[in-house]
């Protein structure tokens, strides 16, 4: 009876052990890089998106920290701002003024861009947040 509480003292241990372990929480995990990659909105806000070739996306280039876009129909681009607590600050936004066909949505994007103060990333997921509040969601596009 002895061993069997011995037994089961280790695997207790064991468990808390592995249960705590920090390497759980990036085993397997591979995040895609912010930069020079292209990503596509697939939820702005509560509501989810179907992407569209073409639309609502976003890249950050790395070169002169540039960052260029779609929403509905406009091109968008500016500079971007990153640091290593995952904050983000867009400056000198410019875009085109087309009137698209779903100028709300547009809107909205465009609106939602310049909230974001900073991102996360899970796996090929782009997460941009103002303070705690989730705005959007991007998945990276296949190369």
């Amino acid at each position: 009876m002895k061993l069997f509480y011995q037994l089961m003292s280790i695997a207790l241990v064991a468990i808390v052990v592995v249960a705590c372990c920090n390497c759980r929480a990036t085993k397997g995990k591979n995040n895609t890089s912010i930069l020079n990659t292209e990503w596509q909105l697939v939820q702005i806000g509560d509501e989810n998106v179907q992407p569209e070739e073409d639309k609502f996306t976003i890249q950050f280039l790395e070169e002169e920290s540039r960052f260029a876009g779609v929403g509905d129909c406009n091109r968008l681009t500016g500079v971007y701002q990153l640091n290593d607590k995952r904050e983000v600050r867009f400056d000198q936004m410019g875009m085109t003024r087309m009137m698209c066909p779903n100028q709300e949505a547009e809107d909205r994007f465009v609106e939602m861009i310049n909230k974001v103060d900073n991102y996360d990333i899970d796996g090929n997921m782009l997460l941009l947040f103002e303070g705690k509040t989730l705005l959007a969601v991007f998945q990276a596009k296949a190369e």
